[in-house]
């Protein structure tokens, strides 16, 4: 088995991700987590967005004056990485390697302030050693920020829907292109893999923590105010973090560990 790589599935993967309330959502929440702990930091950061796709996180980082570096095994992710860091004048602020993220630290000159791992996790055969690979990438005293596919989430959307033959057989995935991730995550499995490398996890907040499960879609795009509102109201508190579609973790990597 080999990392998924995204060259095939590319404009798809654009259309039905960030063209769609649950990517608008996404990042809306996302975001969130992101400013709160940016109010906390030095004006200028070193990010490493490990898996980073085509860019939209890596180029607004850009836009604050951060300098940040964009991996991804997919050459046409980078390439739209780069169109896309181009049309926002952020080009000279950026940097961009075609690697998987378990390779980066061959290709940074120091270690990083902050990794953003974003929804990636789920789609790599060895998430652990992934993990792993990424606490060298990160100075001491620095943040990762991670958003995974919850594997709780993806069990109850499909209960909602009554997909009880699919949920019986152990929701294996059966289509390669398709963009349901190869690998949805246990979170308690997940915070054992960051405490065990050493990681000091920080925050935890639920990714559509309602979106996914309204009977009546329509209300995803017509209610959208209202529905961001309400996520926000819970998706910093049980159950609702452990119901997310994504759950989205910060954790800081101590000074020393002695």
């Amino acid at each position: 088995m080999v990392d998924r790589n995204f060259d095939d599935i590319a404009e798809k993967f654009s259309h039905n991700i960030y063209g769609t309330t649950k990517g608008q959502l996404r990042q809306a929440i996302l975001w969130q987590d992101l400013d709160a702990f940016l109010a906390t930091q030095p004006a200028t950061l070193r990010v490493l967005d490990a898996g980073g796709g085509e860019g939209q996180t890596a180029t607004r980082f850009a836009e604050r004056g951060h300098d940040v570096v964009l991996c991804d095994v997919s050459a046409e992710m980078i390439a739209r990485a780069k169109t896309l860091a181009q049309e926002k004048g952020v080009s000279d602020n950026m940097h961009f390697v075609q690697s998987a993220a378990q390779d980066m630290a061959q290709h940074l000159e120091s270690p990083v302030d902050l990794i953003l791992f974003h929804a990636v996790l789920e789609w790599v055969t060895d998430p652990h050693t992934v993990l792993k690979a990424l606490w060298d990438c990160l100075r001491p005293g620095g943040t990762l920020s991670l958003m995974f596919y919850n594997a709780n989430g993806l069990l109850m959307r499909n209960m909602f829907v009554g997909n009880f033959e699919y949920v019986l057989q152990g929701m294996k995935k059966n289509k390669r292109k398709t963009l349901s991730p190869d690998n949805p995550l246990q979170p308690e499995q997940v915070y054992h893999w960051l405490e065990q490398i050493g990681w000091q996890i920080t925050g935890k907040t639920g990714v559509r923590v309602f979106h996914d499960y309204l009977r009546d879609k329509h209300k995803q795009r017509d209610g959208f105010d209202d529905l961001l509102t309400l996520e926000t109201r819970y998706c910093r508190q049980e159950p609702f973090i452990s119901l997310g579609r994504y759950i989205h973790v910060t954790a800081f990597k101590p000074q020393s560990q002695g």
